[in-house]
């Protein structure tokens, strides 16, 4: 049996620790990663996360693709994937995956998982909101799309910042349904 294979978008949000929380969470589930990240996203990595984030985040994927590279593998609905998450989300990014702006490989990849009515999950990452915003979540959602804000789980009494960023990023995934849910989840 091969291993699911799921796209991972990285847009210019901050929340960086997100991208790399998933990627990790992917590749303990054995999961084949595509990833592709924005230049923003580059930028809001070294700066969150120190210089060599990006390098981290690379080695974590199985294949990386650059941004512009919109006739890679990932940009076509013949390549079979099990779905994409976006950590995190931009503002900007969720508006061209709402309007379809297939404008760059992330923007086209995520366009591919509706298409396909593969699951696709943004962790959409601003706040507040505008109408805008509000508008181009509700666009997402009516076409498939899962829009979920990295809001912690407080009610789990998680001991740090990083146990909260993790539990989101398996939040996530689940989102998925690769397999079992991973992340921890209210005993009652």
């Amino acid at each position: 049996m091969t291993a699911p294979r799921v796209v991972l978008g990285v847009a210019g949000a901050s929340g960086a620790a997100l991208a790399l929380a998933v990627a990790r969470g992917l590749r303990v589930r054995g999961v084949e990663t595509d990833l592709v990240v924005s230049r923003a996203a580059e930028r809001t990595l070294a700066a969150e996360l120190g210089p060599d984030a990006l390098a981290g985040l690379r080695a974590l994927a199985t294949r990386s693709h650059s941004v512009g590279d919109v006739g890679a593998s990932i940009a076509s609905g013949s390549v079979p994937v099990a779905g994409m998450i976006v950590a995190p989300c931009s503002m900007r990014s969720l508006a061209a995956i709402a309007h379809g702006f297939d404008d760059s490989l992330l923007t086209r990849a995520a366009g591919v998982q509706l298409k396909e009515r593969r699951p696709l999950v943004l962790i959409a990452r601003e706040a507040p909101l505008t109408a805008a915003h509000l508008r181009n979540m509700l666009a997402v959602t009516e076409l498939g799309g899962i829009v979920f804000p990295p809001v912690p789980a407080f009610y789990l009494g998680l001991p740090s910042l990083e146990a909260a960023v993790e539990q989101i990023a398996a939040r996530a995934i689940d989102l998925l349904r690769l397999g079992p849910a991973q992340a921890r989840q209210w005993d009652g």
